[in-house]
């Protein structure tokens, strides 16, 4: 699983000219799946997301958390994040998760960052959208998150 995280002071996401999700300050995350992802890191990386210390205390510090500020979540599913531009001049998406089992694994983490208690829209699973957002800073992160390896 790769997210791009994004602080961000406002978001929306539009399909079809019309708004299925739109937030104030909170995170837009990015989403997308390998082959090999599964739901064994979701509530992991549910919890992580919604207490990492990104939000700016009274000093300028990033000491607040999304759960500190009462932020909510926008989360977009996004294959190209699985893409490849190292061979040619069009993108290689062999590394992505086939879109049945991508739409499946995105509810599931979706499901998971309902279940931390905040707030959570998101986008929708193979439908071209646009996501307006306004980068709080910029603070940008990647996180590459690999499946457990499997024992014996």
């Amino acid at each position: 699983m790769r997210i791009v995280l994004q602080r961000v002071s406002r978001g929306e996401v539009r399909v079809d000219e019309r708004t299925v999700a739109a937030i104030g300050s909170g995170i837009v995350l990015l989403v997308g799946f390998t082959h090999d992802d599964n739901d064994d890191l979701f509530v992991h990386t549910a919890e992580k997301i919604v207490n990492l210390r990104i939000f700016e205390d009274d000093d300028g510090k990033m000491n607040w958390s999304l759960r500190d500020i009462s932020g909510e979540i926008i989360a977009v599913p996004q294959f190209t994040l699985y893409g490849s531009t190292k061979k040619g001049r069009r993108p290689s998406f062999a590394h992505a998760a086939l879109p049945q089992r991508a739409s499946r694994l995105f509810d599931l983490f979706v499901d998971a960052l309902r279940e931390t208690g905040i707030r959570v829209q998101s986008g929708v699973f193979g439908a071209h959208m646009e996501v307006d957002l306004v980068n709080d800073g910029p603070v940008t992160f990647i996180l590459d998150l690999a499946p457990p390896l499997k024992s014996g």
